[in-house]
């Protein structure tokens, strides 16, 4: 038992790092087939209007992606991208953040429980990462992409960046700010023992 998880964690690894590249650069190119109907009638993006998307998982759609969201007990929104994709393109409004070279690290945060969509920006590294975890038993119920959920009339939710930390006034006002609370404490008299 314990050679076929040294093996199917080598495996993940390995997997991960072949494909990462290509899904990487599939997944940030725009969409094969913009939509020009109405956000209800836009097509589902599939193999014969994205050939680059391979993968054995279901590749889902925004109408897919919302029903499986109607049952949030039961769900669990995998996103794989990197922070500045999230604040820069936006997301869904609860997830579990987890980026694809840490994947593998990771195993143990994501539930076997719950129906698990995987979500990168036009789902290739999704599709990917969804191959990998269902082969190692999660209950992936498909991939999507962001962006193709948007072109789809889908809306994502935006993720503000934290402020930056002004370290060098932090660091600057610290001691006199110190210093003034010293000064102004009343003296404290030592306990007689």
């Amino acid at each position: 038992m314990n050679a076929f998880v040294k093996l199917s964690a080598s495996a993940l690894v390995l997997s991960l790092a072949l494909a990462a590249p290509r899904a990487r650069a599939a997944d940030n190119a725009p969409a094969a087939a913009a939509p020009t109907a109405a956000p209800a009638a836009a097509p589902a993006v599939t193999p014969a209007n994205d050939p680059a998307y391979t993968y054995k998982t279901l590749r889902l759609n925004r109408a897919a992606v919302d029903a499986v969201l109607s049952k949030p007990e039961q769900a669990l929104i995998l996103d794989i991208r990197r922070p500045d994709e999230l604040t820069k393109i936006g997301g869904f409004p609860v997830y579990l953040s987890i980026q694809t070279s840490d994947v593998q690290k990771s195993l143990g945060f994501i539930p076997k429980d719950r129906l698990i969509i995987v979500v990168s920006n036009r789902a290739h590294r999704a599709g990917a990462v969804g191959d990998i975890l269902h082969g190692l038993g999660y209950n992936v119920v498909g991939a999507t992409g962001v962006l193709d959920y948007q072109d789809e009339g889908g809306v994502l939710t935006k993720i503000a960046p934290p402020p930056p930390r002004e370290a060098a006034a932090a660091s600057s006002a610290a001691p006199g700010a110190q210093a003034n609370a010293v000064a102004a404490a009343p003296s404290a008299q030592p306990l007689a023992k």
